[in-house]
């Protein structure tokens, strides 16, 4: 497989680790948002968050947590913006899951996550409820 964050997990290309697990890595993105933007990567490649085991979840949250601690203590900030853009609409660029933790100064002229996305919505909170529900 031709993906370069499997090959930055089997360490074949190299990243400026932040923290690492068994299954895991945490690293500075080589295209940051803010100081400190950083990735967290599975080792093995799933494409999307429902390919994740569930087995891994408490590993994937003392990561992410872990991460997000040096980064705290490091640049002096507990403010960060944390999510995964999951598919090409989304944004995403790289068919591998990976989870964006991106520290938040004073000024920084960024948004919240409200501010991503801002579309007319047709449909009633209502209607939602019952299409996904039923």
């Amino acid at each position: 497989m031709d993906c370069l964050f499997c090959k930055i997990g089997t360490k074949e290309i190299s990243a400026k680790i932040v923290e690492e697990s068994k299954n895991f890595l945490g690293f500075l993105d080589i295209n940051p948002c803010s100081a400190g933007h950083s990735v967290v990567i599975p080792k093995n490649h799933y494409e999307n968050f429902l390919e994740l085991p569930k087995s891994f979840g408490d590993e994937f949250v003392e990561i992410c947590q872990k991460v997000v601690k040096k980064l705290t203590d490091g640049l002096k900030t507990a403010h960060f913006t944390i999510g995964i853009n999951e598919g090409k609409l989304a944004g995403r660029a790289i068919d591998h899951l990976h989870l964006h933790i991106i520290p938040r100064f004073e000024g920084d002229k960024g948004g919240s996550i409200h501010s991503v996305v801002r579309n007319k919505i047709d449909k009633t909170i209502d209607e939602v409820y019952d299409i996904i529900n039923t």
